[in-house]
């Protein structure tokens, strides 16, 4: 009788040649294998099918008690598998692309038929996030590519700019700090680089896109202005420290001074004005 076997289109003329080439394969899974758990499983298959490569009938008890003993290891472990490897949405975790009939393309990681993890998504204007997402939406860290050049890193929550970041403008411009439902919002800071502003500097508090509570304005001929601000101007009490040393007092509206000022002068000198 020919006791020869084909497998995979490989001729082993025995059982022992079949189960050696098998135990090979797995060492080399084993090498390509980052998990702990996994590894010594395989290795438990290994010393069986070794057994098997002798005496069966010497080793027949002894594989029969391996094999039990491994099934309820598989068991125990099965739950320790899963959390360390996703094991349940190791399908779902594969990069994949989906198409949107508005034009818009996603491509990243993708969990119970959402997007979920780092992907990055184009829309059909030219705009383009690529970054963090969590149950369909951007959520955590990201970079938003605008289609007329701005750009923004940072925070995202609930498909909105929203948190810590740093927001580039096309023109040079640049705001860092407190972000809320997609505007400034909280504490920040603005660079200037457009003239005729270009090298002034705002830090302080922001509401809804605008320079509101207080805030310190820094001009570019190196005069500032420390005090309150409301939808984006000078509004309300503030102080006017002048290059040269000068200081002037008063009340703001709508970016001018109004009312009685006091200026305090480096020679000493106090100066009132009413505007």
């Amino acid at each position: 009788m020919d006791n020869t076997f084909i497998l995979n289109n490989n001729v082993y003329s025995n059982n022992n040649e079949i189960l050696l080439e098998i135990i090979n394969k797995l060492e080399n899974i084993i090498n390509d294998i980052n998990n702990d758990i996994i590894i010594k499983r395989i290795k438990d298959i290994i010393i069986i099918m070794n057994k098997l490569t002798n005496d069966n009938k010497k080793n027949l008890e002894s594989i029969k008690k391996d094999i039990k003993d491994l099934n309820n290891n598989m068991n125990n472990n099965f739950k320790e598998l899963k959390n360390n490897i996703n094991f349940g949405n190791i399908n779902d975790n594969k990069i994949k692309t989906e198409i949107y009939q508005n034009g818009d393309r996603y491509e990243g990681q993708i969990a119970n038929d959402k997007r979920e993890g780092k992907g990055i998504y184009y829309y059909s204007d030219g705009n383009r996030y690529e970054g963090d997402f969590k149950n369909g939406n951007m959520e955590g860290k990201g970079i938003f590519y605008f289609k007329d050049g701005d750009k923004y890193e940072g925070d995202f929550k609930n498909n909105k700019i929203e948190g810590r970041g740093i927001y580039y403008f096309n023109n040079g411009n640049k705001y860092e700090g407190d972000f809320k439902n997609g505007n400034k919002e909280g504490k920040g800071i603005f660079y200037y680089n457009k003239n005729p502003w270009k090298g002034d500097i705002y830090e302080g508090n922001w509401k809804n896109d605008n320079k509101e509570g207080k805030g310190i304005y820094y001009f570019n001929d190196g005069d500032r202005y420390e005090g309150d601000f409301k939808n984006g101007k000078r509004e309300g009490k503030g102080i006017f420290y002048y290059i040269n040393g000068d200081r002037e007092m008063g009340d703001y509206l709508n970016d001018n001074p109004i009312g009685k000022h006091v200026t305090l002068t480096i020679n000493g000198e106090v100066i009132e004005n009413n505007y």
